[in-house]
């Protein structure tokens, strides 16, 4: 009876054994097939097309103590992402500016960065693109983003003919002028820049300073250098001149000959190499320029701020910077650029799910960013379908209407270099050096590549 009794016991031990073999087995076989009975390792990586459970790691550099409206945004447009697809949950991580910067760094020296993160433009970005790091988005661009984004602004991203992250931020750099102070002398805004330059004697002649400028922030006056390279050379002229390190276009010198002229013709208020942007805005905000060329970060100054005057807002206006006589620039080509963009990582394992969600978020962000964070996107805005103070409707239908957008010159170059032409706009708006020199020096720093 003992031998039956272990016999059988044995028995039903070693069929036991087979079942939870056979199970196991199927649990695991299972586990790798997607609903068509294919492999997770081999259908690539659109799980989330076929139900399976997706997560998509996501870093972001707005947290909600320093950047409120933007982090709210971001959370809401996830929540709204992860409700449209019930399998897919983002798993995000926030840092401020510089501890974003630095993790990105730290996270693709050890080939790990998250599937989908934030980068900067042009310099910031070239390092990662010839790692072979940031996945090309140029699907997306040809497909369902296809004429979505302001015009220059996706460029700005690219390497070799292909994009690596898209915008979702962009300013451009209007001239604000003062109605009031124009109404008094008879003065309309410039459609041509000798307009602009008869402006500029008018306003002298009365005692009013024309021009706002803190070029002390070099940046500010390579603006005025900018716009004149566009309009005498046309929309490319300083784009390939980075990209080739020459920097000997004829057109280049000329600019440099006219912002020398507008010093000369004393334009802008006196001291301006010395004073700083902040310094010169007040000039501005306090009535005593007439004009002032800054980034439409400042369109909330003129509109929707609690703190600043009503009576005031409504004297501000902005206009296009003036073609010049036989120049090749556009009146619609505008000095600007774009803040963060997106990108995926290339050795995600959820790219293509990745890109989705991507493509879904520049889209809503585009539709949410103005009116909720007050951030002008790199989408175009449909202005009918937002209600905005009259600037930020004009600011957006003009960006709609760009002909280019035309990356801010210390952005496109490397740090040493961009360093070297913030010296230079100082030096030839102080007519220290002649144009010709400036371009020299510029082409010289240009090469060394650093």
């Amino acid at each position: 009876m003992k031998e039956k009794a272990f016999s059988a016991s044995m028995l039903l031990l070693v069929l036991a054994l087979i079942l939870a073999a056979c199970s196991s087995g199927t649990k695991n076989r299972d586990s790798n097939l997607n609903g068509n009975g294919v492999s997770a390792e081999d259908s690539g990586s659109n799980a989330a097309s076929t139900g399976d459970k997706v997560t998509i790691k996501m870093m972001h550099l707005w947290p909600d103590s320093s950047n409120s409206a933007q982090n709210k945004l971001v959370n809401q447009i996830i929540g709204e992402y992860e409700q449209a697809h019930p399998n897919v949950n983002i798993e995000t991580e926030v840092l401020d500016n510089e501890p974003y910067k630095n993790k990105i760094k730290v996270l693709s020296a050890s080939n790990s960065l998250p599937d989908v993160g934030f980068t900067w433009a042009a310099g910031f970005l070239e390092p990662y693109v010839k790692g072979e790091m940031f996945a090309s988005l140029d699907d997306l661009l040809q497909g369902e983003l296809k004429d979505k984004f302001v015009a220059g602004t996706t460029e700005a991203y690219a390497f070799e003919g292909k994009t690596y992250a898209l915008p979702v931020e962009l300013n451009i750099v209007p001239v604000y002028y003062n109605k009031e102070i124009f109404a008094k002398y008879n003065l309309q805004p410039p459609q041509s820049y000798e307009e602009l330059k008869s402006i500029i004697k008018t306003l002298n002649d009365n005692r009013i300073t024309p021009i706002a400028l803190g070029s002390k922030d070099a940046w500010t006056g390579s603006f005025w250098y900018m716009y004149l390279a566009d309009r005498i050379g046309g929309p490319d002229v300083q784009d390939r001149a980075v990209a080739s390190s020459n920097f000997s276009d004829p057109s280049l010198i000329e600019a440099a000959r006219e912002a020398q002229e507008l010093v000369n013709s004393n334009a802008f208020v006196k001291g301006f190499n010395g004073l700083s942007n902040d310094e010169a805005k007040l000039e501005f905000m306090n009535e005593t320029a007439a004009m002032y060329a800054m980034g439409t970060w400042e369109v909330p100054n003129y509109t929707t701020r609690a703190d600043i005057p009503q009576e005031f807002k409504d004297k501000i206006g902005f206009f296009k910077f003036p073609t010049i006589e036989g120049g090749k620039g556009n009146i619609d080509d505008w000095v600007g650029g774009v803040g963060v963009g997106l990108f995926v990582a290339e050795n995600s394992k959820v790219k293509e799910d990745a890109k989705k969600f991507v493509s879904f978020f520049v889209q809503r962000w585009g539709e949410l960013s103005v009116t909720e964070a007050g951030i002008i996107p790199g989408t175009k805005v449909d202005t009918t379908s937002v209600n905005l103070p009259q600037m930020f409707t004009d600011v957006l239908n003009e960006l709609n209407n760009a002909s280019k957008v035309i990356l801010y010159l210390d952005v496109q170059m490397k740090p040493v270099a961009a360093e070297e032409h913030y010296n230079l706009i100082q030096a030839l708006l102080g007519n220290a050096i002649t144009p010709e020199e400036f371009a020299a020096k510029q082409e010289a720093a240009l090469k060394k590549g650093k």
